[in-house]
This record gives structure tokens, sequence and C-alpha cells, in this order.
């Protein structure tokens, strides 16, 4: 019974995901959040690394489907010159609480988190998820933008105002 999570547990640390000890943080998440504002298209500025990321240069495009559920298309640049997409679906888990949408892309899989901490909508975005596997959590936080670059500033702003997990800072565009 032990040997599939620490198999998961060291399958995920090979792929270079933020493990952490203990059960995932609870942040808070944008106010007020508007689905509606936050639709179009999202460049990937930094991320924390993700195992299901392989390329750089990513975009997520979204699209309001209902209330409470969003399109995502999310696409990458692989290092052999090809876009990597997949298609996938958001929705709100809590009316109550609209800026924390699972996300799946997979029919028979269990969605993910992916709470909005903050968004000016049409400028800049962080988002953030963690899992729970036991003893251990497994974190990913994004910056995003509406824009393929984001003023040094904002990122640096980001970084001060909603330091995540240890402060370990997301990787840029680039992988540094």
């Amino acid at each position: 019974m032990q040997v599939i999570p620490l198999t998961l547990l060291f399958a995920l640390a090979a792929s270079a995901q933020s493990i952490k000890f203990g059960k995932c943080p609870k942040p808070a998440v944008q106010a007020n959040f508007d689905a509606t504002r936050y639709v179009g298209e999202w460049y990937e500025i930094q991320k924390l690394p993700a195992a299901f990321q392989k390329g750089e240069c990513g975009t997520a495009t979204y699209t309001l489907k209902s209330e409470g559920v969003v399109g995502v298309l999310n696409s990458e640049l692989l290092k052999d010159g090809t876009i990597n997409s997949i298609v996938g679906t958001a929705k709100v888990k809590d009316p109550a609480e609209p800026a924390k949408l699972e996300v799946s892309f997979f029919e028979n899989s269990p969605p993910g988190p992916y709470w909005v901490l903050s968004s000016d909508y049409d400028g800049h975005a962080l988002v953030y998820g963690c899992t729970n596997f036991g003893l251990f959590h497994v974190e990913f936080s994004w910056i995003l933008s509406r824009q393929p670059t984001l003023p040094e500033e904002t990122i640096e702003d980001l970084h001060k105002n909603r330091c995540l997990i240890g402060c370990q800072r997301p990787r840029k565009r680039d992988g540094s």
C-alpha cells in the first residue's frame, strides 16, 4: 500500500516538481473574481517546474462555456519546434469562491486545483495549485501576462506580495 505513494513521490521528484512536507497551504485568492474578465489569451511568464509542461513559451486561452465553467486550451513550444496543446475544462467548485477552480484535461482523472491568487485582468495573473499526497504536497504556480513579456517590477511585486510556499520563485520562460 505504501509502495504506490512512494513510487509516485519518486516519479514526481525526478520530474523536478515542487514537493514539500506537510499539507497544502491555503493562500488567499482573488476577491470578487470575475471569470468573464479573465477569459482570453494569457502568456506564461514564469512557473514552478511541472512534469506535464515540458516546453517553453506557454500560452493559455480561456473561454467562458457557461456560468462557472471555463474552456481551457494550453499550448507550448517543444524543443523539436512542434506545438504541444491540450484542451480541458475548469469549473468553479464553490460559487462563494469563484477564484478557486478545478481543472481537468482527461475524462477519468481527478481535477487539479487552479486558484487565481491575483489578477488585474488586463495585465497579469498569479495562479497557484497544490495537491496533497499523504505526508507531502506538490505545488504549481504560474505568473501569466496578457503580453509575451511583463515588466520586471511587476514580476518582483507579485513575488513580494504573494510569496508562495517558502518563497520559491517560479522559473522564467527561458528556464532560468
